[in-house]
């Protein structure tokens, strides 16, 4: 036999025998899954060196935990330490310890892992608790108003915690009301239950008041502001009224203000701002001002921010920014928009050092930061390219190899997140050479997000991977689109996974509704159309680009008010614009869904680095953004568009 001949044919038995060990992984795994522990052990013999072998030894030792000797599970830890596998057996080993009560095994491996989940984190210090280390209950009174919703093992803490008297009637009342603010009304009533008896609510008057709140106001006794809980439950109403309408329950709040104390009214006028804020009502920062001094949840003074930003009152963005949590305070929006409020204010140096802490960062403030000091915005200088030894190291990666064994066999989230957990600690290096990797594996968003690690060294050309150029490129020009948005907003629509799938539906590179795709398809005259050619790349891009161009058309021409309608809607992006000319920014940052204001900035800052990679020369961000025309009546269009 040939030499070359030779080599083809090792090729095709080390694949074909590859694949076999695949099929032997899913049997196990479905073996596991079902809890035939047969059928797993006759799987797993037939592994070998299988990257995926670890997974399948940790699913037999999962199956044995309740029965078999502990040495078979420390010493696979011991083998695998480190590993992602060995980090997630570990968590449940103690989750199976905790429920016994065995607090010192506990103790002995909690610290052993390197990423614990709250609920693992708990155990643990249910274990302190139990040799009463009593500094488990100062940890839990930092957490009192902010774990909302406790994981199971998380109870006993604070139970201890209230047990402890650490926390007061006004503890457990301000905890109630960020539930019940959080839409948690069932959490609401099992912290209510921390009260003294002579203090709690009566039962069936609080589920009125937060299920039947108009109704509930309607029809309470004379007397009913004769005890807190009674003035506790008209405010939660005000609460619950307002999260249909903020006016309405201004009007009842008006009514009744005199019957509640200071803290009580100043809640409830909290969160008719809070609402009033999310709807872009003008009253808002006027609702703000009557909550005094209430205090507010994050939640709450970022709305009365951006309900400032609406109104151009840049004291009351100031004041609110430097009265936040220091953490919150840091985030790149809260720096940019502070430095923003004190060059309105006159203060230009001092802005000017709030810029300077976020420019050069690769997002949305960073980009407008940058702007605000006079810089332009270019993808920084090229790393090297990787060598070859590097690129072998990450081959040779166990990590990496299984996370590549997962995406083989398609299981897309086992993949990531093994992916995800083997680039902890590695050095600008080593995240280009597995970013190269990916790219090369055609595993386009794993590139992306790893090129997004490196902190001195980058390369920008995988930040902003342009795949299926052939097809893309065409269908923008066609279309009279600009290719650096349509690649900005497929970036944060799928990160270039043809197959990619929304938990709502959507489908494929640009991430079409089923019943998009079919309007746009009827519009284009696309024949034979049917939902399962969705997912083929020309189809998709052909379909989104078109989709794309129409949105357009339809609001102003404005690729901001576009981009927030591609993902929420058209109809809610032309309801969010304000009746006064609004900057493209302010915009962007009071869009009320949480999800459409991130995806909406992410997609115009992609914009600009695809820009200046595709021309080679900086682009502006302030330009792209520019300014949101006033709310019309003027009819779309086209009055069908979904």
């Amino acid at each position: 036999m040939k030499f070359p001949v030779l080599l083809a044919s090792l090729a095709l038995s080390s694949s074909l025998f590859a694949q076999g060990n695949d099929t032997a992984f899913l049997t196990a795994r479905d073996a596991f899954r079902a809890g035939d522990i047969n059928k797993l052990e006759r799987a797993s013999s037939q592994l070998g060196n299988h990257e995926l072998a670890p997974y399948a030894e940790s699913y037999r030792l999962r199956m044995w935990m309740d029965k078999g000797d502990p040495n078979n599970l420390r010493d696979f830890l011991q083998r695998n330490e480190g590993s992602y596998v060995a980090e997630k057996l570990r968590a449940d080993w103690i989750r199976f310890l905790g429920k016994r009560a065995a607090w010192n095994e506990v103790e002995t491996e909690f610290p052993k892992l390197l990423a614990p989940e709250p609920d693992v984190t708990c155990y643990n210090q249910q274990a302190r608790l139990a040799r009463d280390d009593r500094s488990v209950l100062a940890e839990a009174e930092k957490l009192w108003l902010t774990m909302l919703e406790p994981p199971e093992p998380c109870r006993p803490i604070l139970d201890a915690l209230v047990a402890s008297q650490k926390m007061t009637a006004d503890d457990v009342w301000a905890r109630a009301r960020r539930q019940l603010e959080a839409n948690r009304p069932s959490w609401t009533k099992t912290t209510l239950n921390y009260l003294p008896d002579s203090q709690m609510p009566d039962s069936r008057s609080l589920d009125s008041a937060v299920s039947s709140a108009m109704s509930y106001l309607v029809r309470q006794p004379g007397n009913w502001n004769n005890s807190r809980a009674g003035r506790e439950l008209a405010a939660f109403a005000i609460q619950r009224l307002a999260t249909n309408d903020p006016r309405v329950a201004a009007d009842e709040l008006e009514k009744i203000k005199g019957k509640l104390q200071d803290s009580e009214r100043q809640w409830a006028w909290s969160q008719i701002a809070l609402q009033g804020a999310k709807k872009h009502l003008s009253e808002t920062v006027d609702w703000y001002a009557k909550a005094g001094k209430t205090a507010l949840s994050d939640e709450g003074a970022q709305w009365k921010v951006r309900a400032a930003l609406r109104a151009q009152e840049w004291g009351i963005v100031r004041d609110t920014i430097q009265a936040m949590p220091p953490t919150l305070a840091a985030l790149p929006e809260w720096t940019y928009w502070l430095g923003r409020s004190l060059h309105a204010g006159g203060r230009t140096t001092e802005g000017n050092a709030l810029f300077e802490k976020i420019a050069g960062q690769p997002n949305f403030y960073g980009n407008l930061a940058d702007e605000e000091l006079g810089r332009t915005v270019l993808p920084p200088p090229k790393a090297q390219a990787t060598t070859a030894e590097e690129q072998r190291a990450a081959q040779d990666n166990p990590g990496i190899r299984r996370a590549l064994a997962f995406f083989r066999v398609d299981l897309r989230t086992e993949a990531v997140k093994e992916w995800n957990w083997v680039l902890r600690g590695m050095e600008d290096r080593e995240l280009l050479a597995a970013a190269n990797l990916a790219k090369r594996n055609q595993i386009w968003d794993r590139a992306i997000n790893t090129a997004d690690r490196t902190k001195n060294e980058h390369d920008y050309t995988l930040r902003f991977l342009s795949p299926y150029g052939e097809t893309v490129r065409p269908a923008a020009q066609n279309q009279s689109l600009d290719d650096a948005w349509v690649y900005g907003l497929m970036r944060q629509e799928s990160r270039f996974i043809t197959s990619a799938k929304s938990n709502v539906g959507a489908s494929g590179l640009m991430q079409l509704m089923p019943a998009t795709a079919k309007w746009v398809a009827k519009k284009i005259g696309l024949r034979d159309f049917s939902h399962g050619r969705v997912n083929d790349t020309e189809t998709n891009v052909l379909l989104g680009t078109s989709y794309m161009r129409l949105v357009m058309e339809n609001l102003d021409n404005h690729p901001v008010l576009a981009s927030a309608a591609y993902n929420a809607g058209p109809g809610r992006a032309k309801k969010w614009r304000a009746d006064r000319p609004l900057e493209g920014a302010i915009y962007a940052e009071t869009i009320p869904f949480s999800e459409t204001r991130d995806y909406v900035k992410k997609v115009m800052s992609n914009a600009v680095y695809y820009s200046a990679i595709f021309n080679g020369k900086p682009d502006s961000l302030k330009a792209r953004l520019g300014t949101i025309g006033a709310r019309t009546a003027d009819a779309p269009k086209d009055a069908d568009l979904p």
